[in-house]
């Protein structure tokens, strides 16, 4: 498991003062300000998860990711078509992560150190921060719901694995005429809250519960998925994992145990590769193991996953 960082250690965001930059910074920052005084009923509608970064407030921000992930959005206007599905998602995930968002024009030397950092070469430049770690998630262009939701899950899955599974405070709004989502079924909201709180043996057990009660429950199925693997991997020594697997190339547990790091270590389709060669030279009781576990980290990741699909395609080469 990765071990703890110090927040913004990642992000070399250091710089020399540019006084026409800090001018046009002012001058951008005045007008942004007019834009919001003119509109009062759009601050009042502002969700708690989504926050404007300036380089003021940018290490508050960053150090607030060893609490729950941070999520940046470097931003410039003419360029910020489809910026509000991230907002959208915002909400959706209900505070599981922060949406910081950076205007390039009214922070121009934070926009600057920042592309620098991730080496980036085009705006809108999303990233995700964890424990001050950086994870790139895409340039260029803002992603559909649909395709950003998935790395969005992504991000959630390293920030567990990292301890990090706290929520930003704060409660959705509603958009007008949009219903309320229901309350969870006890059981899920006893697993979750498990889950959160690094205790994932209650997790489970909430989660076996509640397929005992209704084996149709996918929602369930998929929690104790994820649950398992993260009791998998709990205290194991990443470096020692992998060195055992190098040297046993043929230990197919000793395999799986690093599948499942590179899965809660945001390296998905490295974990369904090491499973589908073990799947392709072995036979028997080791074959039918890989691909069993190759199954759970379907489960784990999503059915309709792009890499998913394409693994389990694979998968089906292999044994046919």
């Amino acid at each position: 498991m990765t071990q703890p960082t110090p927040p913004g250690a990642g992000l070399n965001l250091r710089g020399a003062v540019d006084l026409g930059a800090l001018a046009a910074r002012n001058s951008r920052r005045e007008e942004v300000a007019r834009r919001a005084a003119a509109d009062p009923a759009a601050a009042q509608q502002a969700s708690p998860f989504v926050v404007d970064v300036t380089e003021e407030s940018f290490t508050e921000v960053v150090q607030s990711s060893v609490q729950f992930p941070v999520v940046l959005d470097l931003w410039a206007e003419g360029y910020d078509t489809g910026a509000e599905v991230l907002a959208q998602l915002a909400d959706e995930f209900g505070g599981r992560f922060l949406l910081g968002r950076i205007d390039a024009q009214a922070e121009p030397a934070l926009a600057q150190s920042l592309v620098q950092s991730l080496q980036a070469r085009a705006v809108p430049l999303v990233a995700a921060i964890v424990k001050g770690q950086p994870l790139p998630l895409f340039t260029g262009a803002y992603p559909s719901a649909e395709e950003a939701r998935p790395l969005l899950e992504e991000v959630l899955r390293v920030a567990e694995a990292n301890g990090v599974t706290g929520r930003v405070p704060g409660e959705a709004v509603p958009a007008a005429g949009e219903p309320e989502a229901p309350p969870l079924p006890p059981l899920h909201a006893e697993a979750q809250a498990a889950a959160e709180a690094g205790d994932y043996d209650t997790a489970a057990a909430a989660w076996q519960k509640a397929l005992a009660a209704d084996p149709r429950d996918s929602a369930a199925t998929e929690g104790l998925a994820r649950v398992g693997v993260l009791r998998r991997v709990r205290g194991v020594d990443l470096g020692q994992a992998r060195a055992a697997a190098a040297a046993a190339p043929d230990d197919v547990a000793a395999q799986l145990v690093v599948a499942d790091l590179d899965l809660v270590g945001g390296h998905v389709e490295d974990a369904f590769d090491r499973l589908l060669r073990i799947v392709q030279r072995t036979a028997g009781e080791d074959r039918d193991a890989a691909r069993s576990h190759l199954l759970e980290l379907f489960t784990v990741v999503g059915t309709s996953d792009p890499r998913v699909v394409k693994a389990r395609a694979a998968l089906t080469r292999a044994l046919f």
